[in-house]
């Protein structure tokens, strides 16, 4: 299929095509509520799918899994770059670029250790994103299983200021080279700061590690909780057994609650929910997702509803309640409110005019409110940013 391609300019994509730029492409179903999109970073294909350019851009990206929103600050973890790309504002038009490249010489680089230098100056896949309230930044290195850690969002591309679960910034071997640890990752996808705990989605060692004085100063610094494993050298898929209240199969994500937290185990397509925060390897208090703790079923062997879920790689809190990127449905639901049980229906739905409906772009075409795969989510104030990964696109969407 010949895609269209549109290129990036000054104006919103709306704007381009003559229509609303603060509106869908058409009229805004009523699940939307009072969000729409207000401003895309990367492709703004309408119609076909922008596929990446062989040469990267400031101004593109590839299948971005990850992003960070402040009121001044949007940071997209541009996965299949792999590097991160800094914006020092809200974009305010479509297809802006990055005021710093991460990870990459340039801004036209890619490749996996930014193309050869090496790990100690690259990264490969990186995917979650994390400031923290005293300025240090984070990245979640996955396939170098590693955590990146600077002093600060950095001006221009610079070597971290500390590996967190490697021990040098050299190494890029799961586990260390060895078994699982308190101190090691497998494919650490999601980084959290909740009520100052930090919390690391450990995903292929299928756990979830807690620091609770927060981001450690040192990487030999042990976790002081393992989430979902008996103890700290096991990594088994739902404990070598069968789905239930304790166990993980791929955590993601983790976001709170008010109180406590919730962890996107998207291997088992449901969300664990924590009221208070956990002192040990405990089980969950609820389940959303799945009818029951012992359910890890994938939607095609049941129906479509507005509360189930495939895949949820992104859970973010909002000001108002939760988001979840409810991934392989093509569609970000929310709610008001935390919901503590699986029977609570979200209020919203993006991406898709009804709860029962799950479509790549709503099996339309591409438009600024459709969706294909959204991996990563954030939230600042009455923002809500989407990695939009099949579209290779974020989409930054605004309530009123």
């Amino acid at each position: 299929m010949k895609v269209r391609v549109i290129p990036t300019g000054s104006e919103h994509l709306g704007a381009r095509l003559g229509v609303d730029p603060f509106a869908p492409a058409g009229p805004a179903p009523e699940t939307y509520g009072s969000w729409r999109p207000e401003v895309v970073v990367g492709a703004t294909s309408a119609g076909g799918l922008l596929l990446p350019q062989a040469e990267p851009t400031a101004s593109y990206v590839y299948a971005p899994r990850g992003v960070w929103l402040e009121d001044e600050l949007l940071v997209v973890a541009d996965t299949g770059n792999h590097r991160v790309l800094v914006f020092d504002r809200i974009p305010s038009t479509d297809g802006e670029p990055a005021d710093v490249v991460l990870g990459q010489p340039d801004a036209t680089s890619e490749g996996p250790q930014a193309g050869g230098r090496g790990p100690d100056q690259g990264m490969h896949l990186p995917t979650g994103l994390l400031r923290t309230p005293d300025g240090r930044f984070l990245v979640a290195d996955a396939w170098n299983h590693r955590i990146l850690v600077w002093d600060r969002v950095p001006s221009g591309d610079r070597a971290p200021d500390l590996v967190l679960g490697q021990p040098s910034a050299s190494d890029v071997e799961p586990n260390r080279g060895g078994a699982p640890s308190a101190t090691s990752f497998y494919q650490p996808f999601g980084i959290a700061l909740v009520d100052g705990r930090f919390y690391v989605a450990d995903t292929y060692n299928r756990r979830v590690l807690v620091w609770v004085d927060g981001v450690p100063t040192d990487p030999d610094v042990p976790a002081d909780i393992v989430l979902g494993q008996p103890d700290p050298t096991s990594r088994g898929e739902n404990r070598d057994g069968p789905v239930a209240p304790d166990s993980f199969r791929w955590p993601h994500m983790v976001t709170g609650n008010g109180g406590g937290i919730v962890v996107a185990d998207a291997g088992n397509h449901r969300l664990l929910g924590w009221h208070r925060h956990p002192d040990g390897d405990v089980p969950a208090d609820y389940v959303l997702g799945q009818p029951d703790m012992g359910t890890g079923v994938e939607f095609p062997y049941r129906p479509q509803t507005g509360t189930g879920l495939r895949f949820p790689y992104a859970a973010v809190r909002t000001p108002d309640g939760l988001a979840v990127a409810d991934t392989s449905n093509n569609r970000v639901l929310l709610w008001e409110g935390d919901p503590r049980d699986q029977h609570t229906e979200p209020a919203w739905v993006l991406g898709q005019p009804t709860f029962a409906a799950n479509g790549e772009n709503r099996w339309e075409q591409v438009g600024p409110d459709t969706l294909c795969w959204p991996y990563g989510l954030a939230a600042s104030g009455d923002r809500l940013a989407i990695a939009d990964s099949g579209n290779n696109r974020v989409v930054v969407w605004r309530r009123g």
